[in-house]
């Protein structure tokens, strides 16, 4: 049952060339910072990315499009990162923008083994442009719902705050974000986190993701946690 691994180098061993991975976070709250670190040390390319947005120029998953690691990009938002952008115009990167919703539902699919899920959140947009659509009736009236199927990644990499050593997660308050439900999916789950326990010493209820979804977990080391937008307010 235990599931450590000594560091993110470890834990990314067997990712590939060409593979597809999840990366919790939300801007950049709650990312995976060691194992982002990680991917860029390792060098692999053709990376298919499943995040809300790609962080910025030189932070998040903004550091692997900078070394041209990522192939496509599965998101909700382009905007903070110059290099995305500059990209995606330039068609060098794939993009598929997906509702935020519908980004998370696809997740959550996965975790609850439904192949897929109705929305309506994209009909009559582009993002219905070649999918399938069914009619339903809601409150007594029928409406159109674009069918989105359950992602597929080979690898889910999450950030938690605590952790124990059979994979149970507990998130800090908005840094729990995406990281729950991408831990559902994958078919591997990476977990990093701030402070990694013994299994026992975590109160089972605050425990957000079970260990069941956990395959590996570490402590992470050295966390920035940049905010994307500093305001302050006026005197």
């Amino acid at each position: 049952m235990n599931k450590t691994v000594v560091n993110a180098d470890e834990a990314i061993k067997d990712i590939q060339d060409n593979m597809t991975l999840m990366l919790g976070g939300f801007g950049l709250c709650g990312i995976p910072e060691n194992c982002i670190a990680a991917l860029v040390r390792k060098g692999v390319k053709g990376l298919t990315c499943i995040a809300n947005n790609a962080g910025v120029d030189d932070f998040g998953i903004g550091l692997l499009l900078k070394t041209r690691q990522v192939k496509k990009m599965i998101s909700s938002y382009v905007g903070e990162n110059a290099e995305f952008e500059r990209q995606l115009l330039s068609g060098e990167l794939e993009v598929d923008l997906i509702p935020q919703g519908t980004l998370a539902t696809r997740c959550m699919a996965v975790g609850y083994g439904m192949p897929a899920v109705y929305t309506p959140a994209g009909v009559g947009t582009e993002v219905a442009i070649g999918k399938e659509t069914r009619k339903f009736i809601v409150d007594g009236v029928e409406k159109e719902f674009l069918m989105e199927y359950a992602f597929d990644a080979h690898f889910a990499l999450v950030k938690a705050w605590k952790g124990d050593t059979h994979g149970n997660l507990i998130f800090r308050e908005t840094a729990r974000n995406f990281n729950p439900l991408m831990a559902m999916a994958g078919r591997i789950t990476i977990a990093e986190v701030e402070e990694l326990v013994p299994a026992g010493e975590l109160n089972p209820d605050y425990i957000h993701t079970p260990g069941i979804y956990v395959h590996r977990i570490f402590q992470g080391v050295n966390y920035e946690k940049r905010i994307e937008q500093r305001t302050v307010r006026k005197r």
